[in-house]
């Protein structure tokens, strides 16, 4: 779910500009899963534009706290949302930690790197959903140091179906910026797509797995 409509737009829009999405029905990418296509988001060219990295921080802090109150911490998901975690963590001047795929194989052999104290309210933040399963991966990492999971915020979602009833599963509230829906919408009205080229997209979201597999 958005946080709201006006976000989304925006955000989508920020994105598209500075290339982090990419709109290519005709010549489709290859995701590492294997899956064809027609859109590759990459979040964290964010960090690298002051201006934006600056509104999705301060859209970031603000809907957090109006959404899931104020939390003790703020987890990003490592890598790609560490950075922007970070810049969430400092506005609203929170303690950060972040979440690695599975735990070091060295040393403390952490999972979860930081301070964190069981039974601390936490909202984890991420850059990009789509099956969700790294994603929750990292809320299960949280919960078992005794973590209270409030809420995840992401900057962008694909709003695939199985993502929804993963995160219903994991009881998972899940809240992003901006969404594929507001996206095609936005891309279409400033001309980065035809009418045409957004049914192909549409058409990608229904069985992405499938999708371009002749």
């Amino acid at each position: 779910m958005i946080f709201n409509k006006d976000t989304a737009e925006k955000t989508a829009e920020l994105l598209l500009q500075i290339n982090a999405i990419k709109l290519n029905p005709e010549n489709p990418f290859t995701w590492a899963s294997g899956w064809k296509s027609p859109i590759y988001c990459d979040n964290r060219l964010i960090l690298s534009f002051p201006s934006i990295r600056n509104y999705v921080r301060d859209e970031f802090a603000k809907n957090i706290e109006k959404q899931f109150g104020k939390p003790d911490v703020i987890a990003g998901v490592a890598t790609g949302a560490i950075g922007v975690g970070i810049l969430v963590a400092e506005s609203l001047g929170l303690p950060f930690v972040y979440v690695r795929p599975e735990p070091k194989k060295h040393g403390r052999q952490n999972q979860v790197e930081g301070f964190l104290q069981k039974g601390q309210n936490v909202v984890v933040v991420e850059d990009l959903i789509s099956t969700g399963k790294s994603s929750l991966m990292a809320v299960e990492a949280l919960r078992n140091e005794g973590a209270n999971i409030k809420g995840m915020a992401a900057v962008f979602t694909y709003g695939f179906s199985v993502a929804e009833e993963n995160f219903k599963e994991a009881n998972v509230d899940l809240f992003t910026l901006s969404n594929y829906e507001n996206l095609l919408d936005l891309a279409v009205q400033k001309q980065y797509i035809t009418e045409d080229q957004q049914s192909t997209l549409q058409e990608w979201s229904v069985s992405p797995s499938t999708w371009g597999q002749e």
